[in-house]
């Protein structure tokens, strides 16, 4: 299928093909007939798509700030190479789409196949929506109607948040699509509507609304308002224009009488004048996009809505009732349709985009489309035993981090899946990759795979480790291997039964400045030698809605991110964790904490402590591992500079920030060539230990005590200090 994306880098919008996506619990599956261009929104990606890179940087300070920090953190070539390889993602356009079910995934049972419904869904011939973003279109409302839903819901977030009452004078400044419908909005409430914009064409298809309107660049907008309101000034003014000064505010703020309401639904910079706010005491809110439920994934992603009696209007509701507005003809929106334009002409509309005059641009699509979940490249001469590798997940560490290092290593890559199938289409060129798909069961079958790589959500780990397993596959899994205690007996017994190699992605201990301090340590000795391990980890904040923070989805970053340091401390003293005791930052803290300090006992007499903060400063290093033995010390710095104190002929060394993915990837593939049986990187053993000590971490902080590690029953290389008790 086709789908229309914008390159930020090169500025390039173009058709691209990838797999049709795959239905999951929750969504739906939608052939696209029409959707709807929304001019501001678009045009601002087109345009910084376009703009050089100093001119990107102008438009983003904010992002300035983060990259200077991140050089004094890291150093520059990790930082450029980070920043490039971001604006290097082409995304998805737009989300005005209307379209007949194809599908519906598991535990949606109000929507049949051929329906017609409207979603936020992007331009592209078939999308995969999560249901409470799709809405069951009313007879009567057409297709092209239909598409000014979710764009008009929008609109009506911000009069929700403004909350006119009948017979109030309201402002709308910049009538483009999205000003328009907001009057026309505030119309059927009842109100008197005042519309400001420069541009004749906009400000003609007012009138006809029967809005009043006035043009700043030909009289005083701020005198007319207060002399069309008897002196007394706006009730309320809503902001639907996007500009890159602070002159709307101003103005805003101007126009409105003594305690007016400001709703900003566009998008300008806000730099408030505290007197023009202060004088009147004014109230001032930013509307966030759809409504209540809009970037919470509970909501969005999970499916759990909102109870209607304390939260009256969600997205989806809002959704709703502009439809019942479109099917009762209050709402009118045919004639902001300025053109139409088939979907494989997408460019008579982007091509010219920045000066376009167009209100609303609607994409009509063909009746047929392939329904193939796969894309091919070109196929290579593949067989087992030869370092084929399949990939699950198409997310942004499978594409800065797991793929270059596994092109580097010379792995033949043979097939990517990723649920959407764009990522994994983008990937799979960049990286030569032969196939991408949508439906991941087509690596596990494949026989000619040798190992599956799994960089998917921490949820999803355990139970595609266990498939590939079964399906005969040497397996790659990206930290954590399982979030919940039951997860770890199902892979165990996979294991065992197959044979096959599980490895999980604990780079730390691959990195020449560790396998350096493995040796000054005493090698393989090391698990004889007692020592005492600091790790200090400046881990940074995660927003409190991330996945990552869902104890169900994520794990939270003691299973997600903590294990690294576990088993970094593992590698160093030789040994397994024998008990483990957690303390977090907080009066209750949760099993989801990001500030918190991990003590570990090992069998050897070894101790680590892990100190994972996640309310200090980015630009300071993000890693200091210390070691204390025998009267010496060793100093790790942020993987880029190794210190011994204590050590005969050795002081320093110095190099670029290596966490050792390249090296781990290099020593797996060069073992998957070798015809001889496949022995571990990491004793499984360890990798199971490692699992079981963060799990026991959180068993430890709700009963305030320490836990001990439980046993293993693994038959297969358990080094000294891991054996089953």
């Amino acid at each position: 299928m086709k789908q229309l994306v914008q390159n930020l880098k090169t500025g390039e919008t173009l058709l691209d093909d990838v797999p049709v996506p795959q239905v999951g619990r929750g969504q739906v599956l939608i052939r696209t007939t029409r959707s709807l261009v929304s001019p501001g929104t678009e045009r601002m990606l087109v345009e910084f798509g376009r703009a050089s890179l100093i001119a990107k940087a102008r438009q983003q300070p904010d992002k300035v700030r983060q990259v200077l920090e991140k050089i004094r953190a890291d150093g520059v070539i990790p930082t450029v190479e980070a920043v490039f390889r971001k604006l290097g993602q082409p995304i998805p356009l737009g989300y005005c789409n209307v379209g007949t079910v194809l599908a519906v995934g598991e535990g949606v049972i109000d929507l049949r196949i051929g329906d017609r419904v409207t979603s936020n869904g992007a331009h592209a011939e078939v999308v995969c929506v999560p249901r409470n973003l799709v809405a069951l279109i009313p007879e009567g409302v057409s297709d092209d109607e239909a598409a000014f839903t979710v764009v008009g819901a929008i609109a009506l977030q911000g009069l929700r948040l403004l909350n006119p009452t009948l017979g109030e004078t309201v402002v709308v400044a910049g009538l483009g699509l999205l000003g328009l419908l907001t009057a026309e909005l505030l119309r059927i409430n009842g109100c008197h509507v005042i519309g400001l914009d420069i541009d004749e064409t906009r400000l003609e298809l007012a009138r006809q609304r029967g809005v009043l309107t006035l043009n700043p660049t030909v009289m005083d907008d701020v005198a007319a308002v207060f002399s069309l309101t008897n002196g007394v000034g706006a009730d309320g003014v809503i902001i639907s224009a996007s500009a890159k000064q602070d002159q709307l505010v101003s103005q805003a703020a101007r126009m409105s009488r003594k305690r007016g309401r400001i709703v900003l639904v566009g998008v300008v910079d806000l730099n408030l004048n505290r007197a023009e706010f202060y004088e009147k005491e004014l109230s001032f809110q930013v509307s966030c996009s759809y409504g209540p439920g809009r970037y919470d994934d509970a909501y969005e992603q999970q499916g759990h809505d909102y109870p209607l009696p304390f939260v009256r209007w969600t997205e989806n509701r809002n959704f709703q009732t502009v439809l019942g507005l479109l099917s009762t003809g209050q709402l009118a929106v045919a004639s902001l349709i300025t053109e139409v334009v088939p979907f494989m002409m997408f460019n008579a509309i982007y091509s010219n985009i920045s000066q376009s005059t167009a209100v609303a641009s609607m994409l009509h699509y063909a009746e047929t489309v392939s329904l193939q979940p796969v894309i091919a490249f070109g196929e290579a001469r593949y067989r087992n035993g030869t370092g084929t590798v399949g990939l699950i997940g198409a997310g942004n560490f499978m594409g800065a981090t797991l793929l270059p290092a596994l092109k580097a290593a010379g792995a033949n890559l043979k097939i990517i899946a990723s649920a959407t199938g764009l990522k994994a289409t983008l990937l799979a060129r960049k990286f030569g990759v032969a196939r991408s798909t949508t439906d991941y069961a087509q690596l596990l079958n494949d026989p000619d795979i040798d190992l599956c790589v799994i960089a998917t959500r921490h949820d999803s780990h355990a139970r595609l480790t266990v498939e590939a397993l079964r399906a005969g596959k040497h397996v790659f899994v990206e930290k954590p291997l399982a979030i919940h205690d039951g997860e770890l007996a199902a892979i165990i017994d996979a294991q065992q039964v197959s044979g096959r190699m599980v490895m999980v992605g604990f780079n730390r201990r691959f990195s020449p400045h560790v396998q350096k301090m493995k040796a000054l340590l005493g090698g393989s000795l090391s698990g004889e030698i007692p020592m005492n391990v600091v790790i200090t980890v400046n881990a940074g904040s995660v927003p409190a809605g991330s996945w990552v923070n869902d104890r169900l989805t994520g794990g939270g970053r003691i299973l997600g991110e903590v294990c690294h340091f576990v088993d970094l401390i593992t590698c160093l003293t030789g040994r397994c964790v024998g008990s483990v005791c957690l303390n977090a930052m907080g009066e209750n803290p949760t099993e989801t904490t990001d500030s918190a300090s991990l003590l570990l006992r090992y069998d050897n007499g070894s101790t680590g402590v892990i100190n994972y903060f996640a309310n200090g400063h980015r630009a300071y290093a993000k890693e200091r591992v210390e070691v204390y033995s025998q009267g010496r010390t060793l100093v790790l710095d942020n993987f880029r500079k190794l210190t011994g104190y204590g050590f005969n002929g050795f002081s320093s060394l110095s190099g670029r920030q290596n966490k050792g993915h390249a090296e781990l990837m290099s020593q797996l593939i060069g073992q998957l060539r070798n015809e001889q049986s496949v022995a571990p990187l990491i004793p499984f053993a360890e990798i199971i230990n490692t699992t079981q000590t963060t799990l026991a971490a959180l068993h430890s902080l709700r009963e305030s005590r320490w836990v001990r590690v439980g046993g293993i029953a693994v038959t297969s290389l358990s080094p000294p200090g891991c054996e089953p008790v």
